[in-house]
């Protein structure tokens, strides 16, 4: 039997008495409940159901308005229990809206016959001239977008997952749009083909097209003032506002667009953030952060990522088109007026400086510094591995997640020292070793990959990476070793290769076994995708140990399951040292932050005396710092420990 009934004479005396219309009133149905007197001047076309219409409902600021439907146009939608709709401009039409929803003071809602609301819209991230094309779709992770667009090499694969995201797509297409429960739809002037998520809080918004603004209770999405919006999902949580202007995106959870930025053809995953500046064909992997004018991000892979002020690229070499491209890896940053002329490789934590108009491929030598030089791009090996910034990413990045979404969808290792990055340190080693040795002591600087290198630089720099590599082996072995664990966790795959997709630090040998299941059929559904990546995940700890078992015994010659209680007390003795010393220069980078130099500008109008009390009362004291004191108690474990 229907929940619903057919209006009574009296209902519909009652909304015809407060100046309501409709071609044929046997057309709406109603819940009990329904109360005709919170109808007013509303004109109705084609099947219409309303629910109960009771009690209140609350606007932003407290407001408190009194559920019902006035002065508004509505075709052919069902409305749900106790919402308020009023001052619908235009009309609103093919909606189907949840409980408690709030739709006021807007323009056109209406959805059209087989529309996708953005699933399926094909994105030309990463380069320009196409190739790398990501299909956008609700469930869309950053380790699906990435093994799409970058794994290329495997087309069989590619076309599987293009596969599972067209049943998908077939599936969305709807000839009506949604509006979820206690979702809010205010002062926005013309939505079409859009579908709303519970508890989405849209305000303001200038357009909105062919897209979806996926919400829910523990993670609403917001939608601001002048958005447009043409081609688009928006996931959980995410801010989008302050006239930001957006065609073929993908804004992932927790991330946050506004302050009149403009993106065409990009990816946004978990916690990005983009202000002000523009990108175009961009893959912007989890924490990638531009906040400033002047900025122009193109046609690059990025994820941990800072923007520098004025940082731009250049694409293409006026040959054949924009068809270069770029890739900084995890963690990498450009300093303000950075310039790289694509296509360069940037190593994990490294930092560019500079207006570089060279090639290069620094993806060897992580952690360093490249300096822009009137002879070419200068190579600082392994220098941002003890800087202070550094080491506070690791510990903001997971303090910093916004993402509230029952499911979190892009899946990341947060970890700085991992295999990836070591095993990218173990290279580094061995070629500046090799390097070392083979330059001749009458050169002060060579050329390799795009780079310069000082020959005075080499030896220090192979000596720090293996410093970094037996800390982190000692360390992670002393962690087993104190749970009683040294052996290799059972289901662990041995990988000396590891790979970052988007996030997620995950062995190759792992990941090439996922991605031969995709091939294969074995993994066929979206859903199954997912659920072997997060085994990936839920698997890196002990894929990580069985890499620090097989790099420590090819450098020592000893197998850990050798090591007896002197060999461990031995190990331990050289870690304390090793880890001491690294956060010394931690401290000691950290300290320049409070020098003469840093105190410039402070104490205005006064003595020298005032500009240590006004530096103090603004910066506080290093010795205060808590970033400072954790370090310094670590220090002091260690040392006295």
């Amino acid at each position: 039997m229907s929940e619903y009934r057919p209006l009574t004479s009296d209902e519909i005396q009652q909304m015809v008495t407060q100046g309501c219309v409709a071609p044929d009133w046997s057309a709406i149905k109603v819940k009990d409940g329904f109360d005709a007197r919170r109808v007013r001047d509303v004109r109705f076309s084609g099947a219409i159901r309303i629910g109960t219409l009771q009690g209140n409902v609350t606007m932003e600021g407290g407001v408190t308005l009194r559920s019902g439907i006035v002065d508004s146009t509505i075709d052919n939608c069902t409305i749900g229990d106790n919402v308020r709709i009023s001052n619908v401009r235009g009309h609103l039409a093919n909606y189907d809206i949840g409980d408690g929803a709030v739709i006021v003071d807007v323009g056109v809602i209406a959805t059209g016959k087989g529309a996708s609301f953005g699933n399926g819209v094909t994105v030309e991230a990463v380069n320009e001239a196409g190739g790398r094309e990501v299909k956008l779709f609700d469930e869309l992770s950053s380790q699906y977008a990435y093994l799409t667009a970058m794994h290329r090499y495997r087309p069989k694969m590619v076309e599987r997952l293009n596969a599972m995201v067209d049943a998908v797509v077939a599936s969305a297409k709807a000839d009506r749009g949604s509006i979820g429960a206690g979702a809010t739809v205010a002062h926005c002037d013309e939505i079409r083909d859009v579908r709303i998520g519970p508890g989405a809080n849209l305000s303001g918004a200038r357009r909105l097209t062919n897209g979806t603004v996926l919400s829910e209770k523990s993670a609403p999405t917001f939608v601001g003032s002048n958005v447009i919006a043409d081609d688009f999902i928006f996931a959980e949580g995410a801010n989008v506002d302050g006239g930001a202007v957006l065609s073929k995106v993908f804004v992932g959870q927790g991330s946050k667009i506004g302050r009149t930025f403009s993106a065409e053809n990009c990816l946004f995953f978990a916690n990005c953030e983009g202000f002000h500046s523009e990108a175009v064909a961009i893959f912007a992997g989890p924490y990638t952060v531009t906040h400033h004018r002047s900025t122009l991000l193109i046609a690059g892979v990025f994820s941990f990522y800072n923007a520098g002020s004025g940082t731009n690229q250049s694409n293409h070499m006026y040959k054949l088109g924009p068809a270069h491209q770029g890739i900084l890896e995890r963690g990498a940053k450009t300093g303000s007026f950075s310039y790289m002329m694509w296509p360069c490789v940037v190593s994990p934590f490294s930092v560019v400086i500079g207006k570089n108009m060279t090639n290069f491929d620094i993806s060897e030598f992580p952690f360093s510094y490249v300096t822009a030089e009137d002879d070419g791009s200068l190579l600082t090996p392994a220098m941002n591995m003890f800087t202070v910034g550094t080491t506070r990413d690791g510990e903001k990045w997971p303090a910093r997640d916004r993402r509230k979404a029952s499911n979190k969808r892009d899946l990341i290792v947060f970890d700085i020292f991992s295999p990836y990055t070591v095993e990218r340190m173990l290279r580094g080693e061995a070629t500046m070793t090799r390097l070392s040795e083979e330059t001749p002591k009458e050169t002060s600087q060579i050329r390799y990959k795009g780079v310069l290198i000082k020959r005075l630089l080499m030896r220090g720099a192979a000596k720090n990476y293996r410093t970094a590599v037996d800390m982190y082996l000692q360390g992670k072995i002393l962690e087993r070793a104190k749970a009683g664990k040294l052996a290799v966790d059972d289901g662990a795959v041995l990988s000396r290769e590891w790979a970052d997709v988007s996030g997620l630090l995950v062995a190759r040998k792992r990941l090439s076994q996922i991605e031969d299941a995709i091939e294969s059929g074995q993994i066929a559904t979206v859903a199954d995708f997912a659920a072997a990546m997060r085994n990936a995940h839920d698997s890196y700890a002990k894929d990580e140990w069985a890499y620090v078992r097989d790099v420590f015994q090819e450098r020592t010659g000893t197998s850990v399951d050798d090591l007896n209680a002197e060999d461990l007390k031995a190990l331990e003795a050289s870690w304390k040292k090793a880890r001491a010393s690294f956060n010394k220069k931690i401290l000691a980078d950290g300290e320049k932050e409070f020098d003469d130099i840093a105190r410039l500008g402070f104490g205005a109008d006064g003595s020298d005396d005032a500009v240590a009390a006004d530096f103090e009362a603004v910066r506080g004291t290093f010795a205060g710092n808590s970033f400072v004191k954790k370090l310094q108690r670590e220090i002091e474990t260690l040392t006295t420990g």
